[in-house]
C-alpha cells in the first residue's frame, strides 16, 4: 500500500517536470491514421493535466463540415491548406497534447512550425494494424490509400523528437512509455529533477 503512494507520487512529481519544461510547447503526436493519436493524446493529456487538442476536430468545426465534405467538395490541397492555418493556430497556444492529422507533418512549414514550438511523438504503428483499424472508417477520405501513403510518410514521421510502438497493449500503458521517454528528451533525467 505505502509503494503504491510513492509510486503516484513519483509519477505526479515526474509529469509535473514534464508540464514544466514543456514551457509553452505542446506535446504534438502524429502517425497514419488508426494509430492511436486521440485515444493515447485524451490519456496523455489527462496524465499531464493539460488540454487535448485534436486537430481534425478543430478543422471540422472552423470549416462547419467534416473532412471528408471538406475534400470532396474543395479537393485535398484546399484541405491541406486549412489544416496549417489551424494547427499553427492551435501551436501558439500550448501547452497542451496535440493530436495531428495523418497528413499534416508532410507539409514542410507545418512540420517547422511543430520543431520549433512542440516535441514531437510519432505513433508508429505496422500496416496491418492500421488497416484493421480503418477498415471500417467511412469519414476517412484517404483510408483506402494506407498502404500508398505509409511508405511516403513514414520517413518524415522518423523525424519525430520520439517514437513510440502503437500496438494493441492497454493505451495507458503506450501514455506511461511517452511519459517516461518525454524527460530525457526535454533535458532532464528519468527521475523529474531538472
Amino acid at each position: 500500500m505505502a509503494h503504491d503512494a510513492i509510486q503516484k507520487a513519483a509519477e505526479n512529481g515526474a509529469e509535473s517536470a514534464i508540464v514544466r519544461l514543456l514551457g509553452a510547447r505542446s506535446v504534438v503526436l502524429v502517425g497514419m491514421m488508426g494509430a492511436g493519436k486521440s485515444s493515447v493524446g485524451r490519456r496523455l493529456a489527462s496524465r499531464l493535466a493539460l488540454p487535448f487538442i485534436d486537430a481534425d476536430a478543430e478543422i471540422e468545426a472552423a470549416a462547419g463540415m467534416t473532412i471528408s465534405e471538406i475534400f470532396e467538395k474543395h479537393g485535398e490541397p484546399y484541405f491541406r491548406a486549412g489544416e496549417a492555418r489551424v494547427i499553427a493556430r492551435l501551436l501558439a497556444n500550448g501547452p497542451q497534447v496535440l493530436a495531428t492529422g495523418g497528413g499534416a507533418i508532410m507539409d514542410p512549414s507545418t512540420r517547422a512550425l511543430i520543431r520549433d514550438k512542440g516535441v514531437s511523438i510519432w505513433l508508429k504503428a505496422d500496416l496491418d494494424m492500421l488497416l484493421r483499424r480503418t477498415k471500417r472508417r467511412s469519414d476517412r477520405p484517404l483510408a483506402e490509400k494506407i498502404k500508398d501513403l505509409l511508405p511516403l510518410r513514414e520517413p518524415i514521421y522518423s523525424q519525430s523528437d520520439i517514437v513510440v510502438e502503437s500496438r494493441d497493449d492497454p493505451y495507458d500503458s503506450i501514455v506511461d512509455e511517452i511519459v517516461a521517454a518525454l524527460p530525457p528528451r526535454l533535458g532532464t533525467g528519468a527521475e523529474g529533477a531538472p
